[in-house]
């Protein structure tokens, strides 16, 4: 079978016995993985390294993916999501590890203390990076953020959401309303309907 004919369950099953087989994923994939990443932490060598993280790990584990979903893209945003969350409690870690540090050089007095959230949340692509919403996305819980940013950077429906976050649909429906409720002061409703409207 062609490549441009199989789906993504197909090029799997194929690259089983043929792991250079994978590529086609990537070929396909690759960019839409990388526009969801870039929304997370902002380009750059964290995502690059993210990007590769992702199809690498999907490679690793593409003997579990579920043949019945004939589109990988979920699967691998799921994969992503994952690793964000790996490596933001590692730069957390960083974070702490050189606030310590630096008050044991005698240096903490003498400067501001980050906060962790919001260095993050500074990264966020420009299209959402104002101030506004950078406070009001702090109030929002862990997972309600992953369902903005699949909702916001991605052409994923409520049930490719649902898929990658392994949540049923109507739990990505009542995060979204949570989400709507917190934001709407702040993207207003102009915004929120377009997004409706381009998720169907």
């Amino acid at each position: 079978m062609r490549h441009e004919q199989a789906t993504d369950a197909e090029v799997i099953a194929t690259s089983r016995e043929r792991p250079q087989e994978f590529a086609v994923l990537y070929d396909r994939h690759a960019a839409a993985v990388s526009r969801y990443l870039a929304s997370r932490i902002g380009q750059g060598p964290s995502a690059e390294d993210l990007l590769h993280d992702t199809f690498l790990t999907a490679l690793e584990l593409r003997d579990g993916y579920d043949p019945s979903y004939p589109s990988a893209l979920p699967w691998l945003l799921g994969i992503s999501t994952r690793l964000i969350k790996k490596h933001r409690r590692l730069e957390h870690k960083a974070l702490r590890i050189t606030s310590t540090e630096a008050d044991l050089a005698g240096e903490g007095s003498a400067r501001m203390v980050v906060d962790p959230t919001a260095e993050i949340e500074s990264r966020l692509d420009a299209a959402v990076a104002t101030s506004h919403l950078r406070v009001a996305l702090t109030k929002l819980k862990p997972r309600d953020r992953d369902v903005l940013h699949l909702y916001a950077f991605t052409d994923l429906d409520l049930v490719g959401i649902a898929e990658v976050l392994a949540v049923p649909v109507g739990t990505v429906r009542s995060r979204l309303h949570r989400i709507r409720k917190t934001l709407k002061t702040h993207l207003g409703a102009t915004y929120l309907a377009e997004k409706e409207h381009t998720h169907g």
